[in-house]
């Protein structure tokens, strides 16, 4: 008697890919929940850290409080997806935020910091709008520029702090972006981002103008 290999049916394939997008979508989302209510005691303007603990816990919270900080970790998320090697790309962003933070903490200015922040929100969304996939070198180069200066606004409240809290919040927003960003890259590979006709999903295409907004806004309040 012959066997045959049963083939996965398209549908249970398509299945598995929505099961894996939303697990990414409540991971982020529990993300940002943890972060919101570890940050209960302080407001995402004006806190102090003065022990590890409070380090890491606003270093966990202090990405994804900001609405238009938020969006551009998604952002790069989500068009790092079309690349094999788009993880690379994740991972600079996320080095230039520390290295954004180091830049604070040795009080060297970094001026025009939330208007850097509002225009690379709208340039990802920009990229996520546009029908071809967008060049590598360009999308590093806007994601090291956008960590660089997420990562100096944040490191606000390090003013100060000791070397043990310092440790702790790079630890804790280092988690975060890495965790969102990474997050996000699934999210669009799942959604088809990364297929070879590289034609982005109309969700996709909405996601990058509400991204655009998001950035509009901010960038309109920063310079009011």
């Amino acid at each position: 008697m012959f066997k045959t290999k049963l083939s996965e049916s398209p549908a249970s394939g398509e299945f598995y890919t929505l099961k894996l997008m939303y697990r990414h979508i409540g991971a982020i989302a529990a993300l940002i929940l943890i972060s919101l209510l570890s940050s209960l005691n302080g407001t995402p303007v004006d806190h102090v850290i003065s022990n590890p603990w409070e380090g890491f816990l606003w270093g966990l919270a202090d990405p994804v409080i900001g609405l238009d900080c938020l969006a551009g970790i998604v952002a790069i998320g989500l068009l790092s997806s079309v690349f094999v090697h788009g993880a690379v790309i994740a991972g600079c962003f996320v080095l230039a935020a520390v290295l954004g933070i180091v830049i604070h903490l040795f009080q060297l200015n970094l001026p025009g910091t939330e208007i850097a922040i509002a225009i690379s929100t709208i340039v990802f969304g920009t990229m996520l709008m546009m029908p071809n996939q967008p060049n590598f070198m360009v999308l590093a180069l806007v994601g090291v520029s956008a960590g660089l200066f997420q990562g100096y606004a944040d490191a606000e409240p390090l003013i100060g702090t000791g070397i043990m809290p310092l440790v702790a919040y790079i630890l804790g927003i280092t988690l975060t972006l890495f965790a969102v960003a990474m997050s996000a890259r699934e999210i669009g590979g799942a959604m088809g981002m990364g297929e070879i006709n590289r034609i982005l999903p109309w969700k996709i295409s909405i996601a990058g103008f509400a991204f655009c907004a998001i950035g509009i806004v901010f960038l309109s309040n920063s310079i009011i």
